[in-house]
């Protein structure tokens, strides 16, 4: 079934994609807390990163959907149950009401490298995480930093102490959760306490797995907005990944909507409760204005395949790159402009003294300075400046160095206006 008469265009089909996901137009209002947990919902998740050179990446993806808010509401809503921790993609935020769907997903995520090595512990580790999983009922919710640290190492599952891994495994396994974040610090407790306390039946409620697979697979899609068959699974880490032979029977039951794609060589899929929007951006009325710079982990390119298939934009996540190999820099930011990523940005928020460093600003391939969107690139790079509170924006090089002039002389423009 498809209600578009004739083929998108790939402007049209980029235009519902940005609606879907909340990044099609500046928001029109200032944001209340309520509209954190509609972003989140409307996302589906919302992935957890704790570099923040700049801010935190699921601050970054609320900031570029909500413009300026406070950030401890997404602390707030994990602390009052609206909310809660899960692997996912990766480690993510989700909306409480989702809950059960994640609890019935873990036999799908068992190839999820976090659930892996949560069941290698469990298995060699069994007796002394039921003595902490005892402690914990004990006592109450525990930090990892509740306990001495009894071996040198930092970062990742290889340098955690024993007690750390011992946490992070009841949290993948569904033992434990995130009762909330201390400084963005992991607090844990027992499921019972956190989801049973606000999801009846959160522990004895059982879906099928096919009912589980076709729920996943309609949240992405209607998350995603369109997508190939081929992008799909990605959005919740199943497997395999899918044809469209496996998204024929939501066709045939009016869930999905198939549409052509002027470009593609597959048919592209749209939730039915994307109906009207999709009519809009068959009949051109889909206008994307909406400027913001976008975390490495925002779901419109956490999907490096669907990014540079889609959006023409190849990235790659550098900081894990020996800086002397890096071609863009340690924490690059996309730069989106009325529908287009134009841009990447190497930027530093240095709080103490005010000040948003632009190390680096490289405009995408085939777009010539005298013809770079400079007003919106500076009005995004702008608001991100005000809202992390260093509005002083300091401008390093731009690649090519013919924008670094017209960029400063428009970011000066927006400090005195």
């Amino acid at each position: 079934m498809s209600l578009a008469a004739a083929p998108l265009s790939p402007a049209q089909a980029r235009a519902l994609h940005l609606a879907a996901q909340g990044l099609l137009a500046r928001p029109r209002k200032r944001a209340r807390k309520a509209d954190v947990l509609a972003a989140i919902a409307r996302m589906q998740l919302l992935q957890i990163d704790t570099i923040h050179v700049v801010a935190r990446s699921p601050y970054l993806v609320l900031h570029a959907r909500l413009g300026d808010y406070p950030s401890r509401w997404l602390e707030e809503l994990l602390a009052e149950r609206a909310i809660f921790e899960v692997w996912a993609h990766e480690a993510c935020f989700a909306p409480m009401d989702d809950y059960l769907l994640h609890r019935n997903a873990m036999p799908q995520r068992a190839h999820h490298w976090a659930i892996r090595n949560a069941q290698a512990h469990r298995s060699r580790s069994g007796a002394k995480i039921d003595r902490l999983l005892a402690h914990i009922r004990d006592l109450g919710a525990v930090k990892s930093s509740d306990f001495e640290r009894k071996q040198p190492g930092a970062g990742g599952w290889w340098g955690w102490k024993d007690e750390k891994r011992w946490l992070e495994t009841g949290f993948a396994l569904g033992e434990l959760m995130v009762a909330r974040r201390d400084n963005f610090q992991r607090v844990y407790d027992l499921s019972e306490r956190v989801a049973g306390a606000v999801v009846p039946g959160w522990d004895s409620t059982e879906l099928e797995l096919a009912q589980v697979r076709h729920q996943t697979i309609l949240k992405s899609v209607k998350a995603l907005g369109i997508a190939q068959a081929r992008w799909v699974a990605d959005y919740y880490r199943t497997k395999p990944r899918l044809r469209d032979a496996d998204l024929q029977p939501l066709v045939e039951q009016g869930d999905l909507l198939r549409v052509e794609v002027q470009g593609w060589d597959a048919p592209g899929y749209v939730h039915a409760d994307h109906a009207q929007v999709l009519a809009q951006a068959a009949a051109g009325r889909l206008r994307a204005t909406h400027c913001a710079l976008l975390s490495p982990f925002d779901p419109l390119v956490w999907d490096r395949e669907r990014a540079r298939e889609f959006l023409g934009f190849d990235y790659t996540l550098e900081c894990y790159t020996p800086e002397a190999k890096r071609r863009y820099g340690y924490f690059v930011l996309p730069i989106l402009a009325r529908g287009r990523l134009v841009g990447r940005l190497d930027a530093k928020a240095h709080r103490r003294e005010g000040v948003f460093e632009v190390k680096a600003l490289h405009l995408e391939e085939g777009i010539a300075p005298e013809r770079a969107p400079v007003d919106d690139i500076a009005r995004a790079i702008d608001d991100c400046a005000r809202w992390h509170g260093t509005p002083k924006v300091a401008v390093t090089r731009c690649y090519p160095a013919a924008l670094r002039a017209p960029l400063r002389a428009a970011l000066k423009a927006l400090a005195s206006a």
